[in-house]
Parts: C-alpha cells; sequence; structure tokens
C-alpha cells in the first residue's frame, strides 16, 4: 500500500545532512516523514519544485522588529511579512525595545503580540542589564526565550552593560550561551569628538577596529575565566576573526550579509546614513578576512541584523542620524548570490543559516532537513537574476541598502511546519508563525 502524505515536495534538488541531490520530502503532521523516492506515495498537497533547490528553512538569529514602542519603524507582522517573502522561517527578535524586554512580563507580552500576527516562527531574547543579572538564569528559560542578549557598546539605559564587572554578573547567572554585542563603550566615548558633522565615512574611524577587538578580547577572558559560552554577534574586523579563531571552545561567531558585501569608505559615499550600522561597514581588508572566516570554517551562523529606520531618521546629518538597516528579506537572495559567483558553496550557505543556529542555540526540532524535524524549507531558484528595489520591500521603514543589486538566486517558496505561506512573493497562509522550542529548555 502506497505512502500517503499530507504534502510531497517532489523533483527539487534536496540539500542537506546528505550533501545535494535530486530528492522528494515527505510530510505528515508538519514534520518531515521522509526523504528520498516517493514517486509511488499519494499526497493531499503536492509542491513541483522540478528545477529548484530545497533547502532546510532558513533561521535569522538577529532581527530587530521594534514592537513594542517603535512600530513607526516596523513591527512584529511587517518585520515577520519581511521574513517569509525572503525565505526565512524562523527570526530570533531582540530585546532593545520600548519597554525593553529585560524580565518575565515583558517577554510574555512580545509572545502575546506575536500570536496571530506573526507569519514566521519566533523566539525573543531578554536584555542583560545590571539590574536584573540575578535572576537571568531563571529568564533564560521562559518559554519562547532564545537567550541573553548583552550590548557592552552601542546602546544606551539599562541595556549597556558596558563593565567586566556587570558581563561577569551576567555570565555567572547564565547557562545557555550569551549573545553578544561587543564593542568596548569606553573607547567608543573617548572617540566620539571624532565624528565629522554630515560626514559618514568617520563613523568607521569612531567605532574604529580597535573598539571591536578590544571588547572582545575582554569578553572571551571573562567566558573562560567562568567557563560560560558566548555568542559574539556581527564580528567585522580582521583582528577578530584571527582572534576567535584560537577560542572556538567558548565563542561561536556570527557575521553579516551587510559586512560581506558592502565596503567602506565607498558604501558611505554612496549611501550616506542608509550605510550606516553599529558595528560599522569596514574596509576591504576586513571584508577580505571575513570571508576567510567563512571558508575556515570559523564563522557559525549569517544574521541579518535587522534594524530598520525610516528615511527621514536616517537622511538626519551624521552623527544624528541612528544606525541600523534592514536585512531580514534580502539574506537569502544576496547571500545566493555570492554563492552564483563562487564565494561559498550552496552546502556552506544551508550550515550558516540552517544547521549553525541548530548547533550553536540548541533548537529542538528545526535547522535540519531530516525525518523527524520540523518541516520548514525555503525553495530557491539558484538560477532566477532579479533587481532587489526599494519597492519589493515589505519592511515598514520602506528602504534597502541593496537597492539596485542584481541577484543570482531568489527564494521561491516558504514553507513552515509543512504549510505554505509564501510563494511567489505572495503570502498564502498569514499569521502562521509560533514559538520556537530549544533542547536546553523543554519543558516535560
Amino acid at each position: 500500500m502506497p505512502q500517503t502524505f499530507d504534502l510531497i515536495v517532489r523533483g527539487g534538488e534536496v540539500v542537506n545532512h546528505a550533501g545535494r541531490g535530486l530528492a522528494d520530502v515527505g510530510v505528515i503532521a508538519g514534520k518531515i516523514a521522509a526523504v528520498g523516492d516517493l514517486a509511488q506515495a499519494s499526497a493531499g498537497e503536492v509542491f513541483d519544485a522540478t528545477g529548484l533547490a530545497v533547502l532546510p528553512g532558513v533561521i535569522d538569529s538577529q532581527v530587530h522588529f521594534r514592537e513594542p514602542g517603535l512600530e513607526w519603524k516596523e513591527d512584529l507582522e511587517t518585520g515577520s511579512r519581511c521574513a517569509v517573502l525572503g525565505g526565512v522561517t524562523t527570526v530570533f527578535e531582540m530585546p532593545n525595545t520600548e519597554p525593553v524586554t529585560t524580565d518575565e512580563s515583558a517577554l510574555a507580552d512580545k509572545l502575546a503580540r506575536a500570536k496571530g500576527r506573526m507569519h514566521c516562527d519566533h523566539a525573543f531574547y531578554v536584555g542583560g542589564t545590571h539590574e536584573n543579572a540575578p535572576w537571568l538564569g531563571e529568564l533564560e528559560r521562559l518559554p519562547g526565550c532564545c537567550g541573553v542578549k548583552v550590548f557592552m557598546g552601542a546602546s544606551t539605559g539599562s541595556l549597556l552593560v558596558a563593565d567586566d564587572e556587570g558581563v561577569a554578573a551576567v555570565l555567572k547567572s547564565i547557562n545557555r550561551r550569551g549573545t553578544f554585542h561587543s564593542e568596548d563603550e569606553y573607547r567608543l566615548a573617548e572617540r566620539r569628538p571624532l565624528a565629522r558633522t554630515g560626514d559618514w565615512t568617520s563613523h568607521p574611524e569612531v567605532r574604529d577596529a580597535e573598539s571591536a577587538i578590544r571588547s572582545t578580547r575582554r569578553l572571551v577572558g571573562l567566558a573562560k575565566a567562568l567557563g560560560k559560552r558566548i555568542h559574539v554577534l556581527h564580528v567585522t574586523t580582521a583582528e577578530e576573526i584571527a582572534f576567535l579563531a584560537d577560542h572556538k571552545d567558548v565563542a561561536s561567531v556570527e557575521l553579516t550579509p551587510q559586512h560581506l558585501t558592502l565596503t567602506g569608505p565607498e558604501a558611505y559615499e554612496r549611501l550616506k546614513g542608509f550605510a550606516q550600522m553599529n558595528p560599522p561597514i569596514r574596509e576591504a581588508h576586513h571584508q577580505a578576512a571575513l570571508w576567510r572566516g567563512i571558508e575556515m570554517g570559523l564563522a557559525d551562523v549569517l544574521g541579518s541584523d535587522h534594524a530598520p529606520h525610516t528615511r527621514e531618521e536616517k537622511a538626519r546629518p551624521y552623527p544624528a542620524s541612528p544606525s541600523g538597516m534592514p536585512g531580514v528579506q534580502t539574506l537569502v537572495p544576496v547571500m545566493l548570490t555570492h554563492v552564483a559567483h563562487g564565494r561559498l558553496s550552496l552546502e556552506r550557505f544551508v550550515d550558516l543559516t540552517s544547521h549553525g543556529p541548530n548547533r550553536i542555540f540548541g533548537l529542538a526540532d528545526k535547522g535540519r532537513l531530516a525525518e523527524g524535524f520540523d518541516a520548514d524549507l525555503t525553495i530557491v531558484d539558484l538560477k532566477a537574476r532579479r533587481t532587489i528595489t526599494h519597492q519589493l520591500m515589505a519592511t515598514r521603514s520602506g528602504w534597502t541598502p541593496f537597492d539596485g543589486f542584481e541577484a543570482e538566486g531568489w527564494p521561491v517558496a516558504t514553507i513552515i511546519r509543512g504549510r505554505t505561506v509564501m510563494r511567489d512573493g505572495e503570502i498564502t497562509l498569514p499569521h502562521a508563525g509560533a514559538p520556537v522550542r530549544f533542547l536546553e529548555t523543554l519543558v516535560s
């Protein structure tokens, strides 16, 4: 008797732990039930993936969706709309909202806001502060929490933990891998007078490479002394790549498509405030080191650091312009273009966007295209050539730093837990997102 599935994704080139090859994917009750030749099987729904690549669902482990408090820039609905249109099935959202996400009630509020509104699966970071450090071990175990995020620089108010004592207090309290924005706030404060009004090329001078490596050395030293695991977000410097290569026992590494694609000073001259982010877009020799980090296996994940601001806000003269740019919708096509140009293999892209997040964050049932895992699939046309434009972006901010970018490779469908939520640029099943589960916090 032929097997029957709820969904069969048929005839695509599957890219997973086994490599690359033509195969069908069978789904039952939202889980992957079979991968292989299912020609004799039937299904309630068949997705013809002939000529397409079928990848494990892309996970973006760093987004800022701005809700609550900053909804004129983005909100959970619009940000997650960007995600699924870009082929992203799961996001981890950051705590620097208003109010900040630093206690149980704020996390519960975000989860309640997400229910019935977010299009992709999701989890939220709790921000680590001086004040809540004693309770972070309990907060990081709450359902829907992907871990603790600490800003060592580039933040204000309670979320800024610039001192070693504060960072150590956070690390002592937590048991999961801590996630860090690593820039030395003390050096940044010293260098702020170097900002030239209206000149964005001074941004990487204010936030220089030494600011990053100094902070990362401090962070790794504390993690080693305390026997804790850390995740260093958006690494940007050649010095950090060389240093972190010797400390993989405690430190995992995130890179972003922006830092791998844009270079200074050209990006600042062309895009002005729209190229401003923290840490900055840097010179070509730093970017070359980031690519070496991918080639040598040092980089663990890709995150978009999707952090939108309005056009009006970004048009303010530097340094009054805010740092941050949209990115969750463009992560897949930008990086697939690098695949097409031979900068990384498709298998390495999958490792950075699915297998890597699965390993680093301990995802219970996501990040693998394998039997028993959630049927999260990102289906892409590797031969599609399209131009990224402001008009294609679903973000409330209405712009992208990649406007005019000629992409080679494009997401054509996003499947989450066996349900097609995006196909050919259209949302087909809205508001289907649900919280993510983690191995370290499973509740029996």
